[in-house]
């Protein structure tokens, strides 16, 4: 994956754990479409960083993103994913 895109998801990862307020206060506001478990908060917070990579990728390399990059985002976000629960405001 490219160095630059790379350090860009990397930063939203890092900039959407410090819990946005507006993030934070979507999540409170559909607590009850998750009853209970985390599934919602989840949701919100991968598809805020799949946004992130999509548009990072057609800013910084000027196209969609490939296949094999989009697994490595996978990879990326996989590497987070036990962070979730401690550094996420759910």
């Amino acid at each position: 994956m490219d160095k630059k895109l790379e350090e860009k998801i990397e930063q939203k990862i890092n900039e959407t754990a410090t819990c946005h307020k507006d993030l934070h206060v979507m999540i409170k506001s559909f607590k009850h479409l998750s009853s209970g478990d985390k599934s919602f908060a989840y949701g919100l917070i991968i598809g805020r960083l799949y946004n992130s990579f999509y548009y990072q990728c057609r800013r910084i390399l000027k196209r969609d993103p490939t296949e094999e990059e989009f697994l490595e985002f996978i990879k990326i976000i996989k590497n987070h994913d036990k962070e979730f629960p401690t550094r996420f405001c759910f």
